[in-house]
């Protein structure tokens, strides 16, 4: 059910009439059943006579009373909101409600774990759905106290905001599912800490824990704790969690000169999640995916080191300081990311991450500030819809990518000083921007208000490009730096950036020379490099400091194509791949180079995370961006190639996984099918290689994927891994198969069956979509298309935005799919987040037209 949606407007005018509300609530999860009850207790204070609303998404409203005074449930309440006219300067409000379990990890989802039968309950209160547990002004500037009171099995853990007390036993309940006699107890928390709704947190069940503590620059001992369903609880890993808690939070209160600002740190990791991760206060919420079954890339464990401090960073600010409306999200999730990587590089063993960055981060932010649907990093957030759609790479990683740049242009140690001021003034409270800005200006002594009005006010990324005049002696007579705007966005932007000078020779490309300066509209010329002999290779944005798109000149890409494996610093070839990855996109290189550039330098590479990376990119362009003509060798000859990787790589490395999972996903022809199987039945053999219960899966998969796995196959892998992920992984192998009465029915499944869980819906669509074969996905554009405005009325946000997303047919390229598509956004101009999520697919559509031309006419011109 969608929840109840809520305007800027209507919140500020709320903030004007509800002051210092407090919670008291009172839960019962000891039932069976697909509701629980629901007390709230509000007190507040408030203009006198004046009329405001509370959220309530409630399935039944009981009673409802307004200073002692009840009031007409079914006038007062349309299911979402509660209507409060006559308030009072003090005022008491009661509600008692039955209220929803879910299973699309909105609210409090409800999972039962297959393995044993075990009911495990959790919230995600982001945006607003917190009104889904109990009645509260769900928006972020009205703080509050949270005191929860809750009933559940005796046998579960609760947790909340506050401490854990000790339960109080309470009465014998009958279950009505089995008859079965359930003892309950009774949790009665104190007070929690002063916050906003939405990391307000409850997680209930029977979950397995760890404890550990972390000292506090005040000398305080911060209880930690790890939490897992007891059927997961043998891939836990607490120390790494703890450690990693215990070195962020001595780096963090270091770098911000500020104490950790609450009592404890749990870490719940629980399963049908939507989101990495969540940073409610002092009970953060992670995805069950950080949980490792089975051995994992490098990549993927910094991943989780980088998710795990990025949380962290949150207690500071987004929880202690925390935004006024939802158009400074991006100041949370940005500075999270900024800092998260800042963290991790200092205090773990990923020391190179910020090459990550580059590559990861920057590139997909790009990517989403060239969509029809970019937006400045401060967006304007009407509503609550607005907020939902931006979770996105604007908000999170161009943010980021600019906070690096503002980094490099005030200096690292002002704007830590900055931040520490921001922290310290408004500890507990809510802030905006412009109070940051205050602070660093203070600190730095810069006037960052043209800073903020070019970089976080307007949308759209730069260009920037080296031109370079040399004499008959190759010496440089005349640099400079030319910056272009996008179309449609013409802002030109001030720069902080470095340009490298590399030189080949017996070791590589090696770095003579690095200049940093500022260059602003333009043209900037660079003195500095005239008189100088013109290098093999000129590195715009050296170092990764800027957030904009790079042109090599001709010569330097050139050089950077045939000898990226030497050049030795791994942030400099992340951003060289970047450029060529983004030039393939613009189609203004073909295919064909960027799949040879991959396949000829991903061998020598010695960064996990971008091993991964290249790997993924060499999978989209593979099937997106090549031309047809010769797709289908060029797809067998690269998967020939990477499955020669993974032979030719050390036994047991990281290079030799990511290799073999490489070529499960890129893997196109009956012979690599062979290849796969012979590696499940063991004929084929890798030193050093285990085919563990994920690999397992990946194998079934992609077999499936290309016709070879027989029914018997998946339901033996099932068998061998009758868990909730097992259980997935069957969907996704089934859907992938590659028969139209198959591929038909799985999309059907997810478009109209509103049963289905979130995670079983993105199972079966990944499977879906999942193709060597895309046009069996045709066959239900057309349905597609009539039932969008159907769904995204009946449907929540999140499963909404996934049927859109997902069951889009974006592996068919083809031009009768983008006319299809144009026709419906013609038609139907709103609901504006709706109208966004399918403009970005015609327009990544349209990229992959593009780039499938540009790859024939190189074909055309005689290129083999």
């Amino acid at each position: 059910m969608p929840a109840a949606d809520l305007t800027r407007v209507e919140a500020e005018q709320r903030a004007q009439v509800v002051r210092s509300p407090r919670y008291e609530i009172r839960l019962d999860l000891s039932g069976s059943g697909d509701t629980f009850r629901s007390e709230t207790l509000v007190s507040f204070d408030a203009e006198p006579g004046a009329s405001t609303f509370i959220e309530a998404c409630t399935t039944e409203v009981h009673e409802i009373s307004l200073n002692g005074r009840p009031l007409d449930a079914a006038a007062a309440s349309d299911g979402t909101r509660i209507r409060l006219d006559g308030l009072a300067a003090a005022n008491e409000l009661r509600v008692v409600s039955t209220a929803a379990y879910t299973n699309t990890g909105e609210g409090l989802h409800r999972f039962v774990d297959p393995v044993d039968g075990a009911t495990y309950l959790y919230t995600e209160f982001a945006v607003a759905e917190a009104n889904r547990v109990f009645a509260v002004f769900d928006q972020p500037d009205l703080k509050a106290s949270f005191t929860f009171t809750i009933t559940a099995p005796a046998a579960w853990t609760v947790l909340s905001n506050a401490a854990t007390p000790e339960p109080a036993p309470g009465k014998l309940v009958t279950g009505a599912a089995a008859a079965a006699t359930v003892a309950v107890s009774t949790w009665s928390f104190e007070p929690g800490p002063v916050i906003s709704s939405y990391i307000v947190a409850i997680i209930a069940g029977p979950y397995a824990a760890w404890h550990g503590s972390a000292r506090s620059v005040d000398g305080r001992d911060i209880p930690l704790g790890v939490l897992t369903r007891a059927s997961l609880a043998q891939y836990a890993e607490p120390e790494v969690m703890f450690e990693l808690v215990q070195a962020g939070l001595a780096f963090y209160e270091t770098a911000f000169g500020v104490p950790y600002p609450y009592g404890k740190y749990d870490q719940i990791f629980v399963p049908e999640y939507n989101w990495g991760a969540m940073e409610n206060v002092g009970a953060v919420t992670f995805n069950e995916s950080y949980l490792f079954r089975s051995r994992v890339s490098d990549a993927r464990r910094e991943q989780r080191a980088i998710v795990v401090l990025h949380e962290l960073s949150h207690m500071w600010f987004g929880n202690s300081v925390t935004m006024k409306w939802w158009n400074d999200l991006w100041l949370n999730e940005s500075f999270a990311t900024w800092a998260s990587t800042l963290a991790t590089a200092a205090v773990t063993e990923f020391t190179g991450v910020w090459a990550t960055f580059a590559s990861d981060e920057k590139t997909h932010a790009a990517e989403q500030d060239q969509l029809p649907s970019t937006h400045p990093i401060v967006a304007e957030i009407a509503n609550l819809a607005d907020v939902e759609v931006n979770f996105d790479a604007i908000t999170y990683d161009k943010g980021a990518s600019v906070l690096k740049q503002l980094v490099a242009w005030v200096g690292l140690d002002a704007f830590q000083r900055g931040v520490g001021a921001y922290l310290t003034a408004h500890a507990g409270g809510n802030a905006t921007l412009r109070d940051l800005l205050d602070e660093l200006e203070t600190a730095s002594g810069r006037d960052l208000t043209r800073w903020s009005a070019l970089w976080l006010e307007t949308a759209g990324v730069n260009t920037l490009r080296a031109a370079i005049e040399a004499d008959e002696s190759g010496t440089i007579t005349a640099a400079r730096i030319e910056q272009s705007a996008a179309p449609g966005h013409p802002t030109l932007r001030p720069h902080r950036l470095a340009l490298g000078c590399y030189e080949l020779g017996d070791d590589g490309l090696a770095r003579t020379n690095r200049i940093e300066l500022d260059i602003d509209g333009a043209v900037t010329e660079v003195p500095e490099l005239v008189g100088l002999r013109r290098p093999d290779l000129l590195l715009v944005n050296d170092d990764d400091l800027t957030y904009a798109k790079v042109r090599l000149d001709p010569d330097s890409l050139r050089v950077a194509i045939d000898h990226l494996p030497e050049l030795s610093d791994p942030v400099s070839r992340a951003v060289v791949l970047g450029s060529a990855w983004d030039a393939l996109r613009d189609a203004e290189v073909p295919t064909i180079d960027f799949v040879r550039l991959v396949i000829g330098s991903i061998g020598h590479e010695t960064q996990s995370a971008a091993r991964g990376l290249a790997l993924a990119r060499l999978e989209l362009a593979i099937s997106r961006y090549l031309a047809e003509e010769h797709r289908t060798q060029v797809a067998a000859e690269a998967g020939d190639a990477v499955w020669a990787l993974a032979e030719l790589a050390a036994p047991g490395s990281d290079t030799q996984l990511q290799f073999v999972k490489g070529f499960t996903r890129i893997a196109s022809t009956a012979a690599h099918a062979d290849v796969v199987g012979s590696l499940l039945d063991g004929s084929i053999k890798l030193a050093g290689l285990d085919i563990d219960l994920d690999l397992h899966w990946e194998l079934v998969v992609a077999r499936a994927t290309l016709g070879a796995a027989s029914d018997d196959e998946i339901d033996a892998a099932l068998a061998r891994d009758d868990t909730a992920k097992g259980r997935l992984l069957a969907e996704t192998a089934r859907a992938a198969r590659p028969d139209q009465a198959v591929k038909d029915a799985a999309w059907r499944r997810v478009a109209t069956d509103a049963s289905l869980s979130n995670d079983l819906a993105r199972a079966i669509a990944d499977g879906w979509q999942r193709t060597a074969q895309p046009e069996l996905l045709a066959t239900t554009a057309t349905e597609y298309v009539a039932m969008l405005q159907g769904v995204w009325a009946s449907r929540s946000f999140t499963m909404a935005s996934l049927v859109v997303k997902r069951l889009y047919p974006a592996p068919l390229v083809s031009p009768e799919l983008a006319v299809m598509t144009r026709a419906w956004l013609e038609a139907n101009p709103t609901p504006a987040p709706l109208h966004r999520l399918v403009s970005e697919q015609l327009d990544e559509l349209e990229r992959a037209l593009a780039a499938q031309a540009r790859d024939a006419s190189e074909l055309s011109g005689g290129a083999q």
